[in-house]
């Protein structure tokens, strides 16, 4: 990697600092921050080639706005790292990440030039025109609102809806599309194939080359209008009477040279003062600035730790993870069942879809960054009898919470909705926790949620889901290693509603039960064997379902005056522990004996996800100081019944 040595970054506090530089240093700027943020996700991992890919973008929109009194809204959030380095953050950069670090994602904990905490794509049209809209209302129209669209975020439903909307605007409103010919992965869709064909097409061939004629043409000033008229008239001419877009009732220029420093100022100097909504269309090169990136913008999308040796990449080793482990059971479970397809919103490296669309290429479906859509398709195709697999990360699937309601829970359709990323997933941080996946779709008629602890447990609830056609069936699992020692490599099958015994008390009568719900099964064994002999009269549950639980299970233990405590990563209003407080409730059983273990109602920001557990007492030593204290509360009852009991001998005698 080339190192630039020119020190302008160091000097840069602020967005005014960047104005005193002239535009001929801003490219060694540019080059400077790319040097920067490579080095730096090098060592914690994070989002890289996109971040490279926008440099030169995020340098010319905060030359020429001030957004100190301006909007600037990102679309997609991890794409921010330029921008933040600009606006004063460059010492949390070391920690990017980490507690106490630079988050990856717009953060207005941070820095009030970051107005939303937002990591989901398709936000910011919708959110920029609302601002705009109280803007002018509050008589503060001259505040310029701008939107940083990428990674095709763009053909998210959201985003045509606000594009729809925008473009009733009677005022200053500006969407940036960095068209980088990429999604997260390889972009799926019309609308991506239509910019393909806007980048290849000769005219906008002849307008790159030209771009800073057309420019140097055009007085300043209030003249936008012509240079559309010539430039964005061109491509419509060579293409379609319309340019997409400018069927939303936008101006639309464009594609123009997304890295090229002096033309996106002068065009952004007349945007900033052009009085209608207005989208430039910028072409961009995911990961520029470094040849591995360029050449594997996927790869290097959200890349853990690397080095590079000789312009060779060497990846940091780490254990097998859950994603892994997915894409392999559902290959095996893809070979013995025609009928199993696979189906991703624009994630298929984040799922592990990617190891199993090389067996079987037309049965694994990407639909882009369109989650909604991607449910009402699964529906679509349960209902003719195919069995889809829909694999998503749990923060994005409530963007389909309606769909799951209206055409799969009311329908009863098995669709099979597999969520990575359940509970806590460290680095990213609050944008991207799993944490309300149960509480959303429980409530729904039919619908069954369950959870392995391991691999080979992953592997016997992926058979289970593949043969229950009764309704749509939910399976969380963690970003996270799975356990390089099963509990068990030969597990029972899932029964339905059906709890499995992981350890058993050293009595017929346990001093307490454990009923712990996913991976939580394993921090809870350990904070079991901490404790030795002290435990020995505790018993472990894999509950493996939280809908519907193991009511005859919960029952015996109540009825038998055992007391229960419930572990799960999730919400604990609405979760698993709460499903067994309704199951006792329903049977007029005692309920003051269970206790639960959960995430708390506060929001937990980037750290390691082990950091995380720690923090909220999830991991073992908070597991292990939970059951200490339930051990303590449980043996006071007893002490004083036997004192009543010895009284009463001796009042007998």
């Amino acid at each position: 990697m080339k190192v630039v040595a020119n020190g302008l970054l160091e000097k840069i506090s602020g967005p005014a600092d960047l104005k005193k530089l002239s535009i001929e240093q801003l490219s060694d700027l540019a080059q400077e921050l790319r040097e920067a943020i490579c080095k730096q996700v090098s060592t914690s991992g994070g989002h890289l080639a996109p971040n490279l890919g926008v440099v030169e973008l995020t340098i010319a929109l905060h030359y020429v706005f001030d957004f100190a009194h301006d909007r600037l809204l990102f679309d997609v959030g991890h794409q921010c790292y330029t921008h933040k380095l600009l606006t004063g953050r460059q010492p949390l950069l070391s920690k990017l990440r980490q507690k106490n670090g630079m988050a990856g994602f717009p953060e207005p904990r941070e820095s009030h030039y970051d107005l939303f905490s937002v990591g989901h794509a398709g936000t910011s049209v919708a959110t920029g025109v609302g601002m705009a809209r109280a803007d002018s209302l509050m008589g503060q129209g001259d505040r310029c609102v701008v939107s940083l669209v990428g990674d095709s975020s763009i053909v998210n439903g959201v985003s045509l809806e606000g594009l729809n909307n925008a473009g009733t605007l009677n005022r200053q409103f500006l969407v940036v599309l960095n068209d980088n010919g990429m999604s997260i992965a390889k972009p799926e869709g019309a609308v991506s194939k239509y910019l393909d064909q806007v980048r290849v097409n000769k005219a906008f061939g002849d307008l790159k080359k030209n771009t800073k004629r057309l420019l140097s043409e055009i007085p300043m000033g209030n003249q936008l209008e012509r240079l559309y008229e010539r430039a964005g008239g061109a491509i419509r001419g060579a293409l379609h009477p319309h340019h997409l877009f400018s069927e939303f009732g936008l101006v639309c220029v464009g594609p123009m040279d997304g890295h090229d420093l002096p033309a996106l100022i002068q065009m952004f100097e007349q945007a900033k003062n052009f009085d209608r909504p207005l989208l430039i269309h910028c072409k961009t090169i995911k990961g520029k600035g470094f040849d591995f990136s360029t050449k594997d913008p996927t790869t290097f999308h959200s890349p853990s730790p690397f080095e590079v040796e000789r312009g060779k990449v060497e990846w940091k080793k780490k254990g097998r993870s859950f994603t892994a482990a997915f894409g392999d059971a559902l290959t095996s479970t893809m070979q013995k069942d025609e009928r199993v397809v696979a189906v991703t919103a624009a994630m298929p490296d984040g799922t592990g879809l990617s190891k199993v669309s090389p067996h079987f290429p037309k049965r694994v479906f990407d639909t882009g960054l369109c989650e909604s859509h991607a449910m009402d398709m699964c529906a679509g195709m349960a209902k003719v009898g195919i069995k889809p697999f829909f694999a998503v990360y749990s923060t994005f699937v409530q963007r389909a919470l309606d769909q799951v309601f209206q055409e799969v829970a009311l329908q009863s359709l098995p669709v099979r909705v597999c969520l990575d990323r359940a509970g806590y997933v460290g680095s990213d941080g609050a944008v991207h926790h799993g944490f309300m996946d149960l509480n959303l779709f429980k409530p729904f008629p039919g619908i069954v949620m369950l959870a392995p602890s391991d691999e080979p447990n992953l592997i016997a609830a992926l058979e289970f889901m593949r043969m229950y056609d009764s309704g749509a069936s939910f399976m969380r699992y963690p970003r996270d290693e799975v356990p390089s020692h099963p509990i068990s490599e030969d597990v029972p099958p899932f029964q339905l509603g059906k709890a499995h015994l992981v350890r058993r008390a050293s009595s017929e009568k346990p001093d307490l039960a454990i009923l712990a719900y996913g991976t939580e099964v394993y921090e809870a064994l350990k904070a079991l064997q901490n404790m030795g002999s002290e435990a020995s009269n505790v018993a472990l549950y894999d509950a493996r379902f939280a809908k519907p639980i193991d009511v005859d299970l919960v029952t015996r233990l109540v009825r038998s005056e055992t007391p229960i405590l419930t572990i799960e990563e999730n919400m604990v209003s609405g979760g698993f522990g709460s499903s067994v407080l309704e199951a006792l409730n329903s049977r007029n059983l005692p309920t003051n004996s269970v206790h639960l273990m959960g995430m708390p109602e506060r929001w937990v920001y980037q750290n390691s996800r082990a950091g995380q557990l720690a923090e909220v007492g999830l991991d073992a030593a908070g597991i292990e100081q939970k059951v200490r204290s339930l051990m303590v509360q449980i043996q006071r009852p007893r002490r004083k019944q036997v004192k009543r009991d010895f009284r009463v001998i001796e009042a007998q005698s």
